[in-house]
């Protein structure tokens, strides 16, 4: 799959040098591809360049290793903007040289730009020890983050051992993610695939997803967001949530996830609120032709969410769900119940729709489990659904 994506863009880009005077090489202003060498101010010299440009311009990192720290790409640019990434971009060994700020590569009020190709190596395991030791450590870093911006393309991109998320997306419009790939070890604290929150129309399509955390993670104030063709595990399945935990909070609406295969993660599809009070919801959301190999709960909703009893003992989720489909799921569940859905006691979820739903566990029809929720179901059903109408 890599071999037409590298032939695609050096196509492009002989394309763009020889007919375009608008083309940025990092080498140019002063980029080392040894892997060892600074090329942060090389690169932030690029950007300005191309972001500035009159015409739609290209920055090209060709093939190589390069090292650069923590780093803002900032707009607005006067023209679509495209980084063409050949090569390897690392961040340093010592993990604490990224600092507090959050981030690694962060692309921040920028409109139509494009991100294609290459490969973003964290090098995270060092951040990763430091929290498993309980030492003062950073806050930790997202490898890629796009904030406020618009019109956005990422294709083709690797994102390795992140220390925290590999990509984030946030109070955006208009993004497409295709054909990336994010890896990180299973064990790895909080390295969620793909955030998105506050924004809307993503398209996350033929990506594969294998991390310690959520392998998509869906925050407040999403809305149109289509997923399709997503390899997922290990990992902690595709999330909606935790929502819930501020009282005043943006919700959910209108996601769907279709044509996906999840392969050994602790969950499926699966929607997570804490448990107190808040004005949000969840509504209009479509789960369809899946497929779970060995998952551990393939599908569930988890309306009492409350890590380490703070704060929300003895109270009940106010966010509000309805309206949430799913439709030919099948494969193996890890555990006996394959379905559980533990909705709130004082805001129960309505409009749950079960059709053609097939999970077994060790070759026997798995079980399921509902609190607080009503729905229909169709079809073949397998477990025996426990919804009430």
């Amino acid at each position: 799959m890599a071999k037409p994506i590298n032939v695609s863009l050096s196509l492009f880009f002989f394309f763009l040098v020889r007919f375009s005077n608008a083309a940025y090489n990092v080498i140019t202003y002063g980029a080392k591809p040894d892997g060892r060498t600074d090329s942060t101010l090389s690169f932030l010299k690029a950007w300005r360049a191309a972001c500035n440009s009159a015409i739609a311009s290209t920055i090209y990192v060709p093939k190589g290793r390069y090292l650069i720290k923590a780093v803002e790409f900032t707009g607005p640019c006067k023209n679509r903007l495209t980084v063409l990434i050949a090569g390897t971009i690392v961040a340093p060994t010592n993990y604490r040289a990224l600092g507090n700020s959050g981030y690694w590569i962060l692309f921040i009020k920028v409109d139509r730009v494009s991100v294609l190709g290459g490969t973003l190596d964290a090098k995270g395991s060092g951040f990763w020890t430091c929290r498993r030791s309980g030492k003062n450590c950073p806050v930790g870093a997202r490898s890629i983050t796009f904030n406020w911006a618009n019109d956005v393309l990422i294709s083709g991109l690797t994102s390795i051992n992140s220390q925290l998320s590999h990509l984030v997306i946030n109070s955006c419009n208009n993004v497409m993610v295709r054909n990336v790939r994010l890896i990180a070890p299973d064990q790895s604290p909080n390295t969620d695939g793909i955030h998105v929150q506050s924004s809307v129309g993503v398209t996350i399509t033929g990506s594969t997803l294998q991390t310690g955390d959520d392998c998509i993670s869906i925050g407040p104030g999403t809305r149109n967001l289509h997923m399709s063709n997503i390899k997922c595990g290990p990992g902690h399945g595709v999330s909606i949530g935790s929502l819930g935990k501020e009282y005043n909070e943006d919700g959910v609406q209108n996601i769907t996830l279709t044509n996906a295969v999840f392969s050994g993660s602790d969950n499926g599809v699966r929607i997570k609120s804490w448990a107190r009070p808040s004005n949000s919801y969840v509504r209009n959301v479509l789960f369809q032709n899946i497929v779970m190999r060995n998952v551990e709960n393939p599908i569930i909703i988890d309306q009492n969410y409350c890590p380490n009893s703070q704060g929300c003992p003895r109270q009940s989720s106010g966010v509000k769900i309805s309206q949430v489909t799913y439709k030919n799921i099948q494969g193996t569940s890890a555990t006996p119940e394959a379905v559980t859905f533990d909705c709130s006691p004082s805001n129960p979820c309505r409009g749950i729709r079960l059709q053609d739903i097939k999970l077994s566990y060790r070759n026997n029809a798995a079980t399921s489990s509902c609190k607080n929720i009503g729905g229909t179901s169709s079809g073949v059903l397998m477990p025996l659904s426990c919804l009430q109408i």
